[in-house]
């Protein structure tokens, strides 16, 4: 049974099957697994490195806050993926993953939805809400707000100017790492055309370029590139992300989709090795109009902190690849979203309603957190969502007259909720409220309004045109319109089964009757056309998940 721990330190990872991991709680900042416990490398049974050294950023549970006290809930959003499928590499070798390479928003937001789309000539983002019971606590509701935005078709993208920056360092030669980065190229390659220009920029020991920016007609000399690297030498990352914003620069396309693509797995040890240093880098290429895709390979030393951290300063994304089959989901089924930026600095508010909600919970979006004021801040970076993504985001709410749970402690060290502090060792904890400064918006429900009095909540977007730098405001109420359980849409129901899987594995105290069996026969029963596949992957790991947790639950 995956229930509520205290005490203990540890990393979280490396354990037998059907081992309990550690104390959450002491579990922020350790390396997570242990070198005798490596996963093994796909069809050699060895393991994947000698020494195992994983790093991921720490992150705690968000607790339930007191709608009376702490009205509003300020979030960027998150078109991230990497954790469902690190987590899906972890379960698929019987390992348990660390706690905090479970980021319960990227489990949800891998999969595709079916919600309505942004009308024709509106804005590009559309907000869909739905109400209905929460799964493991039925007294409570859980309230499902989805972004969506227009696929874009093949024929309809933009003119593409791509530099691909290739690790290609000693700590890239398992055959799950620079073997599967060109298995991704070659994927890419076959989707690209006139309108397109590659460039490769690697690095290791030095920087070079590997194949100047070339039409993407001339599929042989891009080829012939992509079979020449090869692994060997220390990491200089930071010198490769010059060189390859140098070239994106250099070969720039206005209204075109300008971007760098990083492929690695994040070990940087020559050059700027320092987060912050890194971060600033980025941060500051991202500024001439040259936006950024993390992916991250491999295992046994994956840097998941860094490339979350570089994928969110460089107006980007963050997707790890663990097999062909994500690499194909990445570059050929989602393609606009992986290269066309729709909208930037995406932001959502949520103000509730103290007459009608007495507390509520956000799942997930740890490390996403804004302070209440930043909202209107068109200066504070946030997401950004590319053509055909959906983003989702799942509250927890309890109804007014109900008790609002005690948070736990707060974790030590103190936490921040500043979205660009760089590289905090820990994000909002659990009294970390939002505090009310002149910029916010007046309270939507603080006036005694009797026509607003019958609302739940209030729903808030800010986002940007990829090219403007001032954000447009959309609004969103909403009443009692909640459903039953089994009356919810299929989406509904599949993604409160992913974030119960994630709170589960977390060993999150805010689980209640959460359970492996309910969450899989929820999400079963929820499969729907399911293109791809991906939906019938999860129930397996749903059961890989169980398996491994001594109390079968």
């Amino acid at each position: 049974m995956v229930s509520p721990r205290s005490g203990g330190g540890g990393g979280g990872g490396g354990l037998a099957p059907g081992e309990l991991p550690p104390a959450r709680y002491g579990n922020a900042g350790a390396p997570v697994l242990a070198a005798n416990a490596a996963p093994r490398l796909p069809g050699t049974g060895r393991p994947a490195r000698a020494f195992v050294q994983e790093r991921y950023r720490s992150i705690w549970d968000n607790p339930f806050l007191a709608a009376a006290e702490a009205p509003l809930s300020t979030f960027a959003v998150d078109v991230d993926t990497a954790a469902y499928s690190n987590v899906r590499r972890f379960l698929m070798g019987d390992q348990r993953p660390p706690f905090d390479a479970i980021r319960i928003e990227e489990l949800v937001n891998y999969f595709p939805y079916a919600d309505a789309l942004p009308e024709n000539g509106g804005p590009p983002v559309r907000v869909n809400l739905e109400l209905t019971d929460a799964p493991w606590r039925p007294e409570h509701r859980l309230l499902r707000v989805n972004l969506t935005t227009r696929p874009i078709a093949f024929d309809a993208r933009p003119l593409s100017n791509l530099v691909f920056l290739i690790d290609v360092s000693g700590s890239m030669q398992d055959v799950n790492k620079l073997p599967l980065v060109k298995t991704a190229l070659r994927l890419l390659l076959e989707q690209l055309g006139e309108n397109d220009r590659v460039a490769i920029v690697v690095y290791a020991g030095a920087s070079g370029l590997a194949l100047p920016s070339t039409s993407g007609l001339d599929k042989a000399a891009i080829l012939d590139a992509i079979d020449r690297l090869e692994a060997g030498g220390s990491t200089a990352g930071s010198e490769g992300i010059a060189l390859a914003y140098e070239t994106a620069l250099a070969h720039a396309i206005p209204g075109g989709a300008n971007r760098v693509i990083l492929a690695t797995d994040g070990d940087f040890n020559v050059g700027i090795t320092d987060p912050t240093a890194l971060e600033d880098l980025i941060a500051a290429k991202a500024r001439s109009g040259i936006f950024l895709t993390v992916l991250g390979f491999g295992m046994g030393n994956l840097q998941d902190e860094t490339l979350e951290r570089l994928a969110d300063r460089g107006n980007g994304h963050y997707a790890y690849i663990d097999t062909p089959a994500e690499a194909r989901k990445v570059f050929v089924e989602q393609i606009g979203g992986t290269l066309v930026t729709v909208a930037k600095d995406v932001k959502l508010q949520l103000e509730l309603n103290p007459g009608r909600i007495a507390g509520y919970r956000l799942l997930g979006y740890e490390n996403r957190l804004l302070a209440a004021a930043d909202f209107n801040d068109d200066t504070k970076d946030a997401g950004d969502i590319g053509a055909g993504h959906h983003v989702t985001a799942l509250y927890e709410l309890i109804p007014a007259g109900l008790a609002v749970p005690t948070a736990p402690p707060s974790p030590t060290p103190a936490p921040t909720l500043a979205w660009d502090a760089p590289f905090a060792t820990a994000t909002a904890g659990p009294d970390a409220i939002p505090a009310a400064t002149p910029d916010v918006d007046p309270l939507r429900y603080a006036g005694g309004d009797a026509a607003l009095a019958v609302e739940l909540l209030a729903v808030k977007l800010r986002y940007k045109l990829p090219d403007a730098d001032a954000s447009t405001r959309l609004v969103i109420p909403l009443g009692d319109a909640a459903v039953p359980l089994d009356a919810a849409s299929a989406d509904l129901r599949f993604a409160s089964a992913v974030a119960e899987l994630g709170m589960l594995l977390r060993g999150s105290p805010h689980s209640g009757a959460a359970g492996y069996a309910a969450a899989r026969a929820r999400a079963a029963a929820a499969l729907g056309d399911d293109p791809g596949g991906y939906r019938a992957g999860f129930l397996e790991l749903v059961d890989r998940a169980a398996a491994l947790d001594a109390g079968g639950r």
